[in-house]
């Protein structure tokens, strides 16, 4: 028996204790971290060197690719590093920092796709009113919102959660730190507390997710109505890239809540790893890549920047051949 006072450190669930498995799993998130910072990065690039995406819609996709390679960069580097280093401890300080950013990063994300569906259905179906309805002042306010939502919400978990008496040990039975995963460790009553918090937290994405389906229903409803099915078309490819994106984010959210409320009879311990691993490294990867594919314009722009940047490089290291 323990008490949160006498913890220094917690100790993460490891994938596996076969050193060859282990060094498998080091490879495997190298690539899935080093796919994310470049999807992202190009993105966030991209976007902001050239001038003819500086529009809403980039806007926001310039903020989800920072929020994603940000929710990354917190779970799986140090989920490297432990197995690399054959360990599994991380510090409690460490442990409360990676649960807050982890949080912050994610519910700032549904926060902010929730303003994306917005964005969509005044494109869609308020186009004479796009420009006053999402002037550059606006669109920074939603996005401000946004990432200032998640930032409260996570504080208050973090320090709700914190806040508890923990006597229950220190091992984690996940690969980094979150809300359940403390939660087991409590020895007091005052987690329904922590639980009362989340089931507002839990209406108030119930609401977000409200918002999104009736701006898609909305969106929906205006497309059919376009006359030609080139129109029907253009219209409904912007919209398909975030749609993708939420209902990614979605799908996994709610797989991640049956992990958590399915009945102690049935967990497994490698169930719950696959799970945290859908929910807390694929959709950061992958979103790049589900932007990318699906918008024409931004291809282009990417074409044009890696065209423009190439022959530069290369007349540069001419350059300084000759001189030397």
């Amino acid at each position: 028996m323990t008490n949160s006072s006498s913890i220094t450190q917690f100790l993460l669930l490891a994938f596996t204790e076969r050193r060859e498995l282990q060094l498998l799993h080091f490879w495997l998130f190298l690539g899935i971290y080093l796919a994310a910072l470049l999807g992202n990065g190009l993105i966030i690039t991209t976007i902001a060197c050239d001038h003819h995406l500086h529009t809403p819609m980039y806007f926001f996709l310039l903020n989800l690719s920072l929020l994603d390679l940000g929710s990354i960069s917190i779970v799986v580097p140090k989920s490297m590093a432990n197995t690399l280093w054959n360990t599994r401890a991380i510090s409690y300080l460490g442990c409360a920092a990676q649960l807050f950013l982890f949080a912050f990063f994610i519910s700032a994300e549904y926060f902010l796709l929730t303003v994306m569906a917005y964005d969509r259905y005044v494109a869609i179906c308020k186009p004479l009113h796009y420009g006053t309805l999402l002037g550059s002042r606006a669109c920074v306010h939603m996005a401000a919102a946004a990432w200032g939502t998640g930032f409260l919400n996570a504080l208050l978990h973090t320090a709700n959660t914190f806040s508890l008496p923990l006597c229950q040990g220190n091992v984690l039975d996940q690969f980094f730190c979150e809300i359940p995963q403390i939660l087991k460790l409590s020895c007091s009553h005052s987690y329904l507390r922590e639980v009362g918090l989340l089931v507002v937290i839990a209406c108030l994405a119930f609401g977000c997710f409200v918002f999104i389906v009736v701006s898609y229903v909305q969106i929906f409803r205006a497309v059919l109505r376009i006359p030609s099915e080139q129109g029907r078309h253009k219209a409904f490819s912007t919209c398909l890239p975030h749609l993708t994106v939420v209902s990614l984010f979605i799908s996994t959210g709610f797989t991640a809540m049956f992990a958590y409320l399915k009945p102690p009879s049935i967990s497994s311990p490698s169930l719950d790893l696959v799970v945290s691993v859908l929910y807390s490294v694929v959709p950061p990867a992958v979103n790049p890549l589900i932007y990318s594919m699906r918008n024409q314009e931004l291809k282009d722009a990417l074409r044009k920047m890696m065209t423009g940047i190439f022959p530069a490089a290369i007349k540069g290291l001419v350059s300084s051949a000759q001189c030397s």
